[in-house]
């Protein structure tokens, strides 16, 4: 294969062959994930130089090469179930794994024509993991599978690694991985200077440089595979992705960048005891005293934890929703406190029609972990208002990186102090913010164009979209309400 391009048609064509049969995208990427890693070990254990055996010997590619029929199936459902039992990497990506391919005949000639031809382990490691990345992409732009609630755009990942800058002497944590494209862009972003590292710094940024936790089986997977088809990990290693609720506990591990997209909605499925000593609703306790305040609300509970992990003047970039800006209670708790113990610089305001999951208003917020201080560390929130007169819908006007462009350039880099503002983008000092109710950050001075003059309204393709993000965006914050209602009853 030339490039990526020609693999993932290959690969997409055939997933259009199965959806008649029943299993849809995010099942036909599961089914590569385990035959992938399959095929990989293979490669490695027949290699020249150094061969190692990866999976045991009656788990090889070789036998579901040499079976057919109903022994193809058979062989192929007791290869997932024994490697569902290993650890480290292994454990993660088949565990719980299942056989979707009914047909033993369409098993095979994936196995035989779309897999056993390519060499999946050899250099071009890149054209093998952007073609695995853009099908996870179609598996999230299939919106009947829910997968797009793990898909942050990518034009928005490089932007922020971009100006987070992470080089090999940090660690970096996604405490909400999802398929790990934050992880993917940090990695390829440190790696630009690989050929001047040391063997220890390549070793670490192979190894520990990235670490993911996910709540969800079936996408951690993709994530631990993701990871290994670009070089990152070792398939018979530990995994660099954790599954289990990353909320649960502080696990004491530190980073120096957090890079998430915690996922949207409010509803918690633990019960949280913070330091005010008051409890949420659900269904297992938990305390964690290093929470500022109690909250059944996920996007401050994963602020708050994001906030523990990072280690001293660690640095977090964390793509939250609207409410998170303005929610009285223990969202103006939060919004304090974090203005006044971290260095909270900078807030991004994203345009709508940029998520896969429609209705979503979000932002990004960069802050910085401090030592204890007498004076507040945030001295100014520089806001960049990219919400303002900006249309993108998912299909007709996507969002690329250049779109970014202006926001990178005038976050300045490791420069912040040379920061210059303008139409989009302004200073508001911490006295400013904390005078203001609640200590609301939701603050908007541009005029919207398509209010003051009708030709500036945008397509109506765009507008069609942008109501239909309003209304789901309504009906998220009733679900939101119903769920909240339902809770409280369950408790009493």
């Amino acid at each position: 294969m030339s490039n990526s391009r020609q693999l993932v048609d290959k690969l997409w064509s055939y997933c259009n062959v199965l959806r008649d049969d029943g299993v849809g995208t995010i099942d036909y990427t599961e089914q590569l994930t385990y035959l992938l890693f399959l095929k990989m070990a293979h490669e490695r254990e027949t290699r020249t130089l150094n061969p190692e055996r990866i999976v045991p010997k009656d788990c090889s590619w070789q036998r579901l090469l040499d079976a057919d029929g109903d022994e193809l199936e058979r062989t192929y459902r007791h290869i997932l179930e024994k490697l569902g039992r290993e650890q480290g990497t292994l454990g993660v990506i088949f565990r719980k794994a299942q056989n979707k391919i009914q047909d033993p005949a369409k098993l095979k000639r994936l196995i035989v024509d779309l897999i056993d031809k390519e060499n999946w382990s050899a250099s071009g490691v890149d054209i093998k993991g952007d073609a695995y990345e853009e099908l996870l992409q179609k598996g999230a732009e299939d919106l009947k599978s829910g997968a797009g609630q793990y898909f942050t755009p990518r034009a928005l990942i490089h932007a922020m690694v971009d100006v987070i800058q992470p080089t090999v002497k940090d660690s970096v944590c996604d405490p909400a991985c999802g398929t790990g494209g934050f992880l993917l862009v940090a990695h390829e972003y440190a790696s630009q200077t690989a050929t001047k590292m040391t063997p220890d710094q390549r070793t670490h940024l192979r190894d520990t440089f990235v670490h993911g936790v996910e709540l969800v089986d079936g996408t951690a997977r993709l994530a631990a595979m993701n990871m290994l088809l670009h070089g990152i990990g070792t398939p018979d290693g530990q995994s660099l992705v954790e599954v289990k609720d990353a909320l649960t506990a502080d696990s004491g591990r530190r980073y120096s960048v957090v890079l998430a997209n915690p996922p949207f909605g409010t509803k918690s499925s633990v019960k949280m005891i913070g330091a005010d000593g008051k409890e949420t609703a659900g269904n297992l306790e938990i305390v964690r005293d290093d929470f500022w305040v109690t909250t059944s609300n996920k996007q401050l509970n994963f602020v708050q934890h994001i906030k523990t992990i990072l280690d001293m003047n660690g640095r977090a970039a964390v793509v939250l929703p609207d409410n998170v800006l303005f929610e009285g209670g223990a969202g103006e708790t939060l919004r304090r406190r974090l203005l006044k113990e971290f260095d909270l610089h900078t807030l991004l305001r994203l345009p709508t029609g940029i998520f896969y999951a429609g209705g979503v208003k979000a932002n990004v917020l960069f802050f910085d972990k401090k030592p204890a201080s007498e004076t507040p560390w945030t001295r100014a929130l520089w806001i960049y208002d990219f919400r303002t007169n900006e249309h993108f819908t998912m299909k007709q006007n996507p969002l690329r990186r250049e779109h970014l462009q202006d926001f990178v350039d005038s976050y300045k880099p490791g420069k912040r102090d040379q920061r210059v503002e303008s139409e989009r983008f302004k200073p508001f000092a911490y006295e400013e913010l904390m005078a203001r109710d609640k200590a609301n950050l939701d603050i908007i001075w541009l005029k919207d164009d398509s209010l003051e003059d009708a030709e500036n309204l945008p397509a109506p393709e765009i507008i069609a979209q942008e109501i239909i993000e309003e209304l789901q965006a309504a009906l998220n914050e009733f679900q939101a309400i119903a769920d909240a209602l339902t809770g409280s009853t369950e408790t009493k």
